[in-house]
């Protein structure tokens, strides 16, 4: 388009005055001041208004609504699971497609974070999660009605997409609400939330599958929760992050004061899928590619959340083809993970002192790679439950408590090995660490997404033996990851940077 006809369209005037137009015959504004003057701000560090100096009331209602919805989703996620027998009768389809309920929820938590994450810092954190767990009841209540097997992976795949909000936006809300002394503590219950719900899931849904009430109901019970809890958040869950609580700030101001000129920072933002999609999709691979701590990372990670999934068809199998059990029995086998999970809680939480005198000593200054102790004492607990339980569960004749309670060592490896690796991530990556936590979502519910598929054939082929060997000695290899990290950390992240 010629130069001249656009200024024209936008109403700029050609002649020799060179004025712009504004319309309605009047004349073009003088130029306002800086802007700079009407930018609201906090008053100061201890500023009430902003969210790490909300009463602690405040910061808990916000906390477990977030971190509720958070269990909700990863609840969902693995609920289903024990019903999938009953399911494919009732579809005349194969075990393995119905298990696409479950990957397909997974890889929805790999695809989410490309829509949530990019909202969450536009709009904020409470609409996301708020229209996310709503998404997340309506697509799990419209697989539970579903009347083909199309419908409800299809259903499965959306819950899992809304659900992914919880995953990627409530850990933002919770590094608003808390600084570096409390931040990690907070994030231990998330970690809690994350891995305890897949854990209880099979407990639930194996009674309520087995029960007159059939699968549907182990989508009809999360979908309740769902809408229960998206409803709390609507009215209690508050704004959390600091540049949307300032727009909140500045409109109190503009109609109070009547000066239309008072804004926020964020209202000057324009909306550019690009630079969106720059952070959010193309930086997160970028950083996969180019940097070899957030990559292998990653990768331990990924190993760890798959075998979350990986239990669900594995614990099936011991606990009722081998030890002949009821599936609602066989359910209860998940405790001794769960019991796991909560130990390694306890411990992370029982080492936070010891972080707390070094922040101090280091001016309040993170160092990533003090976050490593906990994972350096799970790495090889981990391994030892895999081989327990493979070694131990294969046969009648070894009374099913063993295998069980090898369920212990694989809970307490697991939240020992992520929580504190995440907070790495974050600690490692803090000025884009919205990207680096996006790499690994997706990273890892990726990875994780595939193993529902082979699980089971792997543990019929290879013997139960066998199979919890072969994942035993890929958790060995990957011991010596946070001891390495722990020593070289700093120096390969300066390299790389």
């Amino acid at each position: 388009m010629n130069k001249m006809v656009f200024a024209n369209a936008l109403g700029y005037d050609s002649g020799d005055d060179r004025k712009w137009s504004i319309g309605a015959g009047r004349p073009f504004p003088p130029d306002l001041p800086d802007r700079q003057y009407y930018l609201v701000d906090f008053d100061g560090p201890d500023d009430p208004l902003n969210p790490q100096n909300w009463p602690s009331s405040t910061k808990l209602i916000s906390s477990i609504l977030a971190c509720t919805g958070t269990f909700i989703a990863a609840l969902n996620s693995a609920m289903f699971s024990p019903g999938i027998d009953k399911a494919s009768r009732d579809f005349g389809v194969g075990r393995e497609v119905i298990n696409l309920g479950t990957s397909l929820f997974v890889l929805g938590f790999a695809t989410g974070p490309m829509i949530w994450a990019p909202m969450s810092e536009v709009v904020g954190r409470k609409w996301p999660l708020v229209i996310a767990i709503f998404g997340d009841g309506i697509f799990t209540i419209s697989g539970a009605v579903a009347k083909d097997v199309q419908t409800l992976i299809i259903c499965r795949f959306f819950s899992g997409v809304c659900g992914a909000s919880q995953m990627t936006v409530v850990p933002g809300v919770v590094a608003d609400l808390y600084d570096n002394t409390y931040r990690g503590i907070a994030m231990a219950v998330y970690a809690l939330t994350v891995f305890g719900a897949p854990f209880i899931a099979p407990i639930t849904g194996g009674f309520t599958a087995s029960s007159y009430l059939g699968w549907r109901w182990t989508l009809y019970i999360p979908s309740f929760l769902a809408f229960a809890c998206g409803t709390l958040s609507l009215f209690f869950l508050k704004e959390t992050y600091a540049p949307c609580v300032l727009i909140q700030k500045a409109s109190s101001l503009r109609k109070s004061s009547g000066n239309w000129g008072i804004h926020a920072k964020q209202e000057e933002i324009e909306f550019e899928i690009g630079v969106l999609a720059d952070k959010y999709l193309l930086r997160p691979l970028r950083l996969l590619a180019t940097e070899p701590v957030l990559l292998l990372i990653s990768i331990y990670m990924s190993f760890i959340y798959g075998l979350v999934y990986a239990m669900l068809q594995a614990y099936p199998y011991v606990f009722q083809n081998i030890h002949g059990m009821t599936p609602g029995v066989a359910g209860l086998m998940f405790i001794g993970l769960f019991i796991g999970v909560v130990l390694a809680l306890g411990f992370i939480l029982s080492q936070y002192g010891q972080y707390i005198e070094k922040l101090e000593k280091n001016g309040n200054v993170p160092v990533p790679e003090w976050r490593l102790g906990p994972t350096m004492v799970g790495a090889p607990v981990f391994a030892v439950g895999l081989f327990w339980f493979g070694w131990t569960g294969f046969t009648t004749q070894i009374h099913w408590a063993v295998p069980a309670v090898a369920g212990i060592f694989i809970g307490f490896g697991i939240l020992c090995i992520f929580q504190p690796c995440f907070n790495y991530l974050v600690d490692a990556y803090l000025p884009i660490a919205a990207s680096a936590v996006a790499a690994n979502v997706m990273l890892r519910s990726a990875f994780a997404s595939s193993f529902p598929l082979f699980t089971r054939q792997m543990f019929e082929n290879m013997k139960v033996q066998w199979a919890c060997t072969l994942l035993g000695c890929l958790a060995t290899m990957l011991v010596p990851i946070p001891f390495l990290f722990n020593t070289f950390g700093e120096r390969l992240r300066n390299k790389t940077r």
